[in-house]
């Protein structure tokens, strides 16, 4: 069985903790690997070492940084598919999915590649008599990533990218159950010039991440993930005086107004709610069509377009709709939620319970499945499934759907279908969430944009990639400068006041 390891200095470096976790296959139930769990004092160790070496890189000019990441860009792109396997081998998402997700990542790699433009600080000429002042924007220094299992390219390379960009040396924890893409785009970062030490992957469980949080000398932390770890994170990170940024869970919701497409409503929804089995932050996993005759109609598209969606390994090549997820605790607690509803009395039009695939009978594989008047105070309402599960919550009008997402506590992202430009700039105006889709039902902003929730759904006042990224991982310096002019005179200055 193959042994998986961290990467310090450039190199692959076998753990000492005698600690291992198991990497599944998902779609086998099988284990494929095992991944060392570091100690406090390989952490540690990692963190000092990346201190050193970060102070040459921090010197290095933004321009023969954002060098790295072009040549860095090349090489993801060159290893695309090779990416992609690592992805849906540990995850269990189809190959299509698994491209997309190197690719969302790969995308912020290339906004890097014009960093120093984002680097540049302020000047003002003559602030006062003969006073100049500018500012400068400097690496932190030791930075750190905690990055979750289902996006296992494209989230660390939202840390990473501008984290080195920076200037900084960053400390990767990537998911346990996921850890492969990261130690090979660590080799492929060395491969493209990036200096020994300057990001370090260090694999563990609870015990580093707190090892990260206490640590001294790491200045910021970057986290996704579930919303109550996203909260401790913060909380203790904060604590300790580092700087924050940790996002968590999401109840996504679509309203669909009677004047919307029907059938691009629909197709939307199927996409958005069932692709990656669920497991996204931004899945749409509440449907709210608004008036009856606007949900009996969306039903009657959902249903066939529901019954089509093709469950199975990655394996089977782009055949597949969507694959397992990623354990089997995580397939019995949808399962669970789903029998929740039922008792509940949300109507169950499309049970994916006991979902079974020949060949693959001890796989972690869920069916979709589909719900019609679904309630706010039903659990599979009001918790994040986190599975290929969509909910439908009837709305008798615009004011009733937009409040449905006003008072509900997570804000990650949000969309509305409709024809009415009024309709749909009033939702955007009003509503209290951090992305919004108009006609588009995944509305992850595009990489020179950035990415973040709001409500429960963020921690923090910065966001993900783009201009914000830049401004979390730099500090701000600003310098008050005033020359006194002089005329050298027999060896000596004969300096004018300046005021």
């Amino acid at each position: 069985m193959q042994e998986l390891s961290h990467y310090i200095n450039g190199k692959h470096v076998k753990g000492t903790s005698g600690r291992f976790a198991d990497v599944m296959n998902p779609a086998t139930g099988e284990v494929q690997a095992k991944v060392p769990l570091a100690t406090v004092e390989e952490l540690n160790d990692a963190v000092a070492k990346a201190e050193e070496a970060q102070k040459a890189w921090g010197a290095t000019n933004p321009q023969r940084r954002a060098r790295v990441m072009m040549k860095f860009g090349a090489l993801i792109n060159e290893h695309m598919d090779e990416l992609a396997e690592l992805v849906s081998r540990e995850h269990g998402k189809t190959l299509p999915d698994g491209r997309g997700d190197v690719q969302r990542g790969l995308e912020v790699v290339e906004v890097c590649m014009g960093g120093p433009s984002l680097l540049k600080g302020e000047f003002t000429d003559d602030g006062g008599p003969g006073i100049d002042l500018y500012s400068m924007r400097q690496p932190l220094g030791v930075v750190a990533g905690i990055t979750p299992f289902n996006f296992p390219a494209m989230i660390p390379l939202w840390k990473m990218a501008p984290a080195l960009t920076c200037g900084n040396a960053m400390i990767l924890k990537p998911s346990e159950r996921c850890p492969s893409t990261s130690l090979r785009l660590a080799e492929l970062l060395t491969e493209a010039g990036l200096p020994d030490g300057v990001l370090q992957v260090i694999n563990g469980d609870k015990e580093v991440v707190d090892a990260i949080l206490d640590n001294d000398t790491v200045q910021a932390v970057g986290f996704v993930g579930s919303t109550p770890i996203a909260q401790y994170i913060y909380g203790r990170a904060a604590n300790n005086g580092k700087r924050a940024q940790c996002f968590g869970g999401a109840k996504n919701h679509m309203i669909i107004m009677p004047d919307a497409d029907i059938e691009k409503a629909a197709d939307a929804l199927v996409g958005a709610g069932f692709g990656a089995a669920g497991e996204r932050c931004m899945a749409i996993s509440v449907a709210v069509p608004v008036g009856e005759e606007t949900a009996d109609r969306l039903m009657e598209s959902l249903i066939p377009r529901v019954e089509k969606l093709k469950v199975g390994p990655y394996t089977s090549g782009d055949d597949v709709d969507y694959g397992p997820v990623i354990t089997a605790a995580s397939k019995e607690r949808i399962e669970g939620l789903v029998n929740s509803g039922v008792d509940q009395g949300a109507k169950l039009v499309i049970d994916g319970r006991n979902f079974s695939l020949q060949g693959y009978e001890d796989g972690f594989f869920v069916g979709p499945s589909l719900f019609d008047n679904v309630t706010p105070d039903m659990d599979i309402y009001k918790e994040e499934i986190f599975g290929p599960v969509l909910s439908t919550v009837r709305a008798e009008t615009y004011e009733d759907a937009l409040n449905l997402v006003i008072d509900n506590p997570y804000g990650n992202g949000t969309a509305i279908y409709t024809a009415d430009g009024d309709t749909a700039r009033d939702f955007a105006h009003r509503v209290n969430v951090g992305m919004v889709g108009i006609n588009f039902p995944i509305p992850v902003p595009l990489s020179y944009h950035t990415f973040g929730g709001w409500k429960k759904s963020a921690f923090g006042d910065l966001n993900q990639y783009g201009p914000d990224a830049f401004r979390f991982y730099t500090k701000t310096k600003t310098v008050t400068a005033r020359w006194f002019s002089g005329i050298k005179d027999g060896g000596e200055f004969n300096f004018k006041a300046m005021d």
